[in-house]
């Protein structure tokens, strides 16, 4: 590729490296801090909606606020019974606002099994097998047994501290970024 056609690729898809860049951000402070901010995920998400906007008029703008809603479905549940924080929820409706529905999906689907991964990997760095092991079984219980997610929510926020969490802003970058760059989105 000559130096103008990568120029080119790069500005016709701009909109994607930003969401790059803005995931980056947002990955590199929830490691630091266990949180993404709404500093991040409130203008990512007006932005994307103003950009969808200007892109496609209102049919545009629709496609991005049903986009935004659908990412904060697919995780409210779990943020709401204490599975991950409200900023990991709001970045995913971010994603949302900028690619809309079906690359959102994509990303939810590819950001489960990169979770999954670095979940396993923490697990083995610290050779605790058997205490994730009953603490999973525990949390599966409560599911069963605890039918109110006020109740599920409540209990997540009182052994919080006692857990050693998943920066999942980590993960959702690192999927991300390979789907856009698996389905040739930067350029």
């Amino acid at each position: 590729m000559n130096g103008n056609t990568w120029i080119d690729g790069v500005m016709a898809n701009w909109h994607i490296w930003f969401v790059s860049i803005v995931l980056v951000v947002a990955a590199v402070i929830d490691g630091w801090k266990l949180k993404v901010p709404n500093w991040i995920t409130f203008p990512m998400i007006a932005t994307g909606w103003l950009y969808s906007y200007v892109a496609g008029g209102w049919t545009g703008l629709g496609w991005s606020l049903l986009a935004t809603f659908f990412g904060l479905s697919l995780l409210y549940g779990l943020y709401m019974v204490g599975g991950m924080g409200a900023g990991d929820v709001k970045l995913l409706a971010g994603i949302g606002a900028w690619v809309h529905a079906e690359h959102t999906w994509n990303i939810f689907a590819a950001t489960a099994i990169v979770g999954g991964v670095m979940a396993l990997a923490m697990v083995a760095y610290t050779g605790r097998w058997r205490k994730h092991y009953n603490q999973f079984k525990m949390l599966l219980g409560e599911f069963v047994e605890v039918k109110d997610a006020e109740a599920l929510y409540q209990r997540a926020a009182e052994r919080k501290s006692r857990m050693f969490l998943l920066p999942y802003g980590i993960p959702m970058t690192i999927a991300a970024l390979g789907y856009f760059a698996f389905q040739g989105m930067y350029l």
